[in-house]
């Protein structure tokens, strides 16, 4: 079988392996088979199927399906995020 994905997505599958060190094939097969228990669950009957909320105009979908996000806080050395929510001064 091939599968030739929009270079969109192309790029976004190379960067989901790379990140979690896993193959590509091996996260598009947890991905078909995550789709197949939902639809033997009854879930949507195809991908194309969109939210109530698309359907009703009341959210607009994504003019880009992937986008690459680059971290615009630096915390220093040994702060984590938790950090900054667990504060004394917090009401």
């Amino acid at each position: 079988m091939n599968l030739r994905l929009r270079p969109e997505a192309e790029a976004a599958l190379r960067a989901e392996a790379d990140r979690s060190g896993r193959s590509q094939q091996e996260i598009l097969r947890e991905a078909v088979d995550r789709h197949l228990r939902t639809l033997a669950a009854g879930g949507p009957a195809s991908l194309g199927t969109r939210e109530p909320l698309l359907t009703a105009g009341i959210v607009l979908p994504p003019r880009t399906p992937y986008r690459r996000v680059t971290p615009t806080l630096t915390l220093p050395e040994g702060t984590t995020s938790l950090d900054l929510l667990d504060r004394d001064d917090r009401l």
